[in-house]
C-alpha cells in the first residue's frame, strides 16, 4: 500500500517554490468559526520545515472540514510536533461585533503571527490579505486545498476553536455550544428563541440581530 498522498490532496509545491526563491519561512494560514453565532473566530499560522518529502510526515492532514474530529484532534498533535512554530490568534464576539467579522477575522489572523517565534518572510493565507501587513504575501481561494501549510493551520483553527467552544458550553449550558461549535443549527436558534443571547453571541448576525430588536 503507498503511503504518498492522494494526487488531490494539498501539497508544498507552493511552498518549495518560495524557499526556493529565498523565503525561509513560510507561513500558511487559514481561519475557522468565521460563519457561527457565537464563539470567536481563530486563525492559526503554521510554518512547515524544508525537508525532503515532508508531506509524508503529514500525509493525512487536508481541509479541516473534510477531518472527523478524532483525525483532526489526532493530526493536530502532529502538526505541532513537526512544525517549526506555529501560533493560533483569536477575536472575540465582542469585536466581531464592533469590527464587523472581515475585520476582526484579519485581527485573529494578524495575532496567529504575532504568535509565532519568528517573523514569516511570506504568507500563504486562505482567501484573505492583509494590504497593511508588510509581509509578502499569497492569498489563495481554497488554499487549504493545494498547501499543506494551510491545510495543517486550518486544522490547528479548528481544533482550538472547537476546544473553546466545549469549555464555553460548561459558561453557558443549555446551548448546546460542544455540540454544534456556535453555528446556526436549527437546535441552536431554538435555544436563542428560548434563552435569549448570552455574552458570547454575536449580536450583529442573524437572527440574533432581528432578536435584540424584536
Amino acid at each position: 500500500m503507498s503511503t504518498l498522498p492522494p494526487p488531490d490532496w494539498p501539497h508544498l509545491d507552493l511552498e518549495r517554490a518560495l524557499w526556493a526563491n529565498g523565503a525561509l519561512w513560510v507561513a500558511g494560514i487559514d481561519e475557522a468559526g468565521r460563519g457561527a453565532l457565537a464563539g470567536p473566530v481563530a486563525a492559526a499560522a503554521v510554518i512547515l520545515p524544508q525537508i525532503t518529502n515532508f508531506t509524508l510526515e503529514l500525509r493525512g492532514v487536508r481541509d479541516s472540514k473534510k477531518m472527523t474530529p478524532p483525525q483532526r484532534e489526532s493530526w493536530s498533535r502532529a502538526i505541532q510536533a513537526a512544525a517549526v512554530t506555529f501560533g493560533v490568534g483569536l477575536a472575540s464576539a465582542g469585536e466581531i461585533d464592533t469590527l464587523g467579522i472581515s475585520p476582526a477575522t484579519k485581527l485573529a489572523v494578524k495575532r496567529a503571527i504575532q504568535a509565532l517565534s519568528v517573523v514569516p518572510d511570506h504568507l500563504l493565507i486562505d482567501y484573505i490579505t492583509l494590504p497593511d501587513l508588510p509581509i509578502p504575501q499569497t492569498s489563495l481561494p481554497k488554499g487549504d486545498a493545494h498547501s499543506l501549510s494551510i491545510a495543517a493551520a486550518s486544522v490547528l483553527a479548528k481544533t482550538a476553536r472547537d476546544a473553546i467552544l466545549c469549555e464555553l458550553d460548561q459558561q453557558y449550558p443549555g446551548y448546546g455550544l460542544a455540540e454544534h461549535k456556535g453555528y446556526g443549527t436549527a437546535a441552536h436558534q431554538a435555544a436563542i428563541e428560548k434563552l435569549g443571547p448570552s455574552p458570547i453571541h454575536r449580536l450583529t448576525f442573524e437572527p440574533l440581530c432581528s432578536i435584540q430588536k424584536a
